[in-house]
């Protein structure tokens, strides 16, 4: 069966089949070749760059949760220069996407980045990380106000011409359908959603959070219903292609997330359980898709019926 999925637009996104990694999960890839071929997978997206290395936040920054886990690592990197001079040779960019995560504090940062990204030719698409705070708007998260989120948007737009932009989501927003379609109007090529839901843990006998940065990002099976709903949701709102991410942890979860509006999906959490499950996926969804008398995800692909 063929898999191949294109993302359609401007600037289209063409890949071998529907599964990516999610940032933050899989390291720069490069941890992973030891539990599979990455050239196998649908695309990479490495762990987020920004324009200088970044430490993260103090430790514990990551503690299990029901069904899922939250981390608040704070968005720790090497940089982008060093990613592009060490890691991403390394990377098999010809023969599977690399699709490089950016985040920054304001919107003359995320043009940079994009600028140095779009000449390099192993990068296959950016996906830029709204869910940060603007410095210079009073800690106000990008990604939570359609007038920022649609600023970063057009800025990045400008910078990298050349590259298919997605535009990672929060669900941490009255309406994400508004979001969205403010950056699908700003230049958006792909949507991607969701990121990370806020939440807390805390222990009762130390009587302190669980983790240092108290608030965290929620992730793994527990959000998958909300995952399904953004995806659902924003995929009737605007006319481009759109990524689910949350929970994914089995074949049936990948048809799901295409069931209701995905092109395709990125394994997150589910890589700190099995690292080899993005891997294991791909092989596993052929078979899938000839159970579920599935013949092409194209035509799968937002055929829910509410009847």
């Amino acid at each position: 069966m063929n898999l191949s999925v294109t993302l359609p637009g401007a600037h289209p996104l063409t890949l071998k089949n529907p599964i990516l990694t999610a940032s933050g999960t899989f390291g720069y890839g490069l941890e992973f070749m030891p539990y599979g071929d990455l050239s196998h997978l649908g695309g990479i997206v490495v762990k987020g760059l920004s324009l200088k290395p970044r430490a993260g936040n103090p430790t514990p920054r990551i503690t299990e949760t029901a069904s899922g886990m939250l981390n608040a690592v704070g968005l720790q990197n090497d940089g982008v220069e060093a990613f592009l001079q060490h890691k991403l040779p390394l990377l098999p960019w010809r023969n599977v996407p690399v699709i490089a995560n950016i985040y920054a504090s304001d919107v003359a940062d995320f043009a940079a980045l994009a600028a140095m990204l779009d000449a390099e030719e192993g990068i296959a698409a950016l996906e830029v990380n709204i869910s940060c705070p603007n410095v210079k708007k009073g800690g106000i998260l990008f990604g939570q106000d359609p007038l920022l989120a649609a600023s970063v948007t057009e800025a990045v737009r400008k910078a990298a011409p050349h590259k298919p932009l997605i535009i990672k989501l929060s669900p941490n927003v009255t309406d994400i359908c508004v979001i969205a379609q403010a950056v699908a109007s700003a230049g958006a090529d792909i949507l991607s959603c969701i990121n990370t839901l806020s939440g807390m843990a805390v222990d009762i006998r130390s009587r302190r959070p669980r983790l240092a940065n108290t608030i965290g990002g929620l992730s793994g099976p527990a959000i998958k219903p909300v995952a399904l709903r953004c995806v659902w949701q924003v995929s009737q709102a605007v006319q481009i292609p759109v990524i689910g991410i949350g929970g994914v942890a089995s074949v049936e979860d990948v048809l799901e997330f295409i069931l209701v509006g995905a092109h395709a999906v990125q394994i997150g959490t589910a890589n700190f359980m099995r690292p080899d499950m993005a891997f294991k996926l791909a092989e596993a969804l052929p078979a899938a898709c000839e159970r579920l008398n599935i013949d092409d995800l194209e035509s799968f692909r937002a055929s829910l019926m509410r009847d």
